[in-house]
């Protein structure tokens, strides 16, 4: 049985340290906090889990600090977290079966990362990473923020999840990081343009952004999620400003890069079922239905939903204004098999049986 460093960085974290070490503690051999400046408990509850806690002079740069945490790693394999994240029952279990049969010749073990959750627990959304590394090949985190670790070798792909629960609101933090660095160097450039931006978006200032959001387009292309997600933050900004025309424009931007994908596809059909031109945004809604969702060594965020009870939803609402009540209905059943208790859903369905005078249904 391969031995695990959790090694984490954290600060201000007392809401939800607790949460995440209790996940974890029990599936490591090791656990390693850095704190970069607490000010609250945080350090009082590491305790409870480690002795192994040591400070951090914080220098705006997560790339540094995380670094710093694996220095300290003694265990076969390191693995990461971030204070607000956790393993739920099944994950754990999951989790302690692959500890006890993991090849060592693996070097990377990739996890999902579920970012949020429907009322049923269901994830919404969800991205890829290399959580649990071989620490022997020292592989290096880079980039002072929207840190990455930059691996190599034999990675092996599962469908163990993170789970991200998140608590404390934006604090301008990287933002003030980025426009140090644009002061500093006269611009930000590369991908450092596309987390510029997204920063500007998260802080409300959408002109801002967007204007960060065509710059990084205009750049060649590296990584061609990051290119989708600024198509996708583009057409957001642009509706926050009122400019829709330009909300399509960037959507369909996005298939310069890839092929239609069902959350784009959604997207679109969005737009036109916002103009109420229901033919056009029923057959992107249909379009959506058709897609596959990208491979499983897919690493960008997808919005899950869009492949499975959304563009159902959102069909049932196109059919229910054009008067074409039975496809309204199948859609909604369909939706409804992916959410049976949800309470919208639910008064569509009887709305619908009353007016096609079926299954006796009241509307509530």
């Amino acid at each position: 049985m391969v031995t695990i460093s959790l090694c984490m960085i954290v600060r201000n974290e007392e809401e939800v340290l607790a949460r995440c070490l209790d996940s974890a503690h029990d599936l490591v051999d090791e656990i390693v906090i850095v704190d970069t400046g607490s000010t609250d408990r945080t350090k009082e509850i590491a305790g409870r889990y480690t002795d192994r806690i040591f400070d951090y002079e914080w220098i705006d740069h997560f790339a540094d600090a995380r670094n710093y945490s694996f220095s300290f790693a003694t265990k076969d394999y390191v693995m990461w977290l971030d204070a607000d994240d956790y393993f739920r029952d099944r994950d754990r279990e999951k989790l302690k079966k692959l500890k006890e049969e993991l090849d060592q010749e693996v070097d990377s073990v990739v996890m999902e990362y579920h970012l949020a959750f429907d009322d049923c627990g269901n994830p919404l959304a969800m991205s890829r990473r290399n959580r649990i590394v071989k620490r022997s090949r020292q592989f290096r985190w880079h980039n002072p923020i929207h840190e990455y670790l930059l691996v190599e070798g034999n990675c092996y792909l599962t469908d163990i999840a993170v789970s991200h629960g998140r608590v404390h609101e934006n604090t301008g933090r990287n933002l003030r990081i980025l426009e140090q660095i644009a002061e500093r160097e006269g611009e930000v450039t590369g991908r450092d343009i596309f987390y510029y931006a997204n920063e500007l978006s998260d802080a409300g200032r959408f002109a801002d952004a967007a204007e960060q959001y065509r710059r990084f387009l205009a750049e060649p292309v590296d990584y061609f999620e990051d290119n989708l997600t600024a198509c996708a933050r583009l057409s957001a900004c642009y509706h926050q400003l009122g400019l829709f025309d330009l909300k399509l424009t960037a959507l369909l931007q996005s298939m310069v890069y890839e092929l239609p994908r069902a959350d784009f596809c959604c997207s679109i059909g969005q737009c036109f079922l916002e103009r109420d031109d229901f033919a056009k945004a029923i057959y992107w809604f249909k379009l959506a239905l058709t897609q596959d969702r990208p491979p499983d060594h897919h690493f960008g965020v997808l919005h899950l939903i869009s492949w499975t009870w959304l563009p159902h939803l959102q069909l049932c609402i196109c059919y229910g204004m054009t008067g074409e009540l039975e496809l309204a209905y199948e859609h909604n059943e369909k939706a409804l098999s992916y959410l049976p208790s949800d309470a919208n859903l639910l008064q569509n369905k009887a709305k619908i049986e009353q007016a096609l005078g079926i299954g006796g249904a009241e509307t509530p």
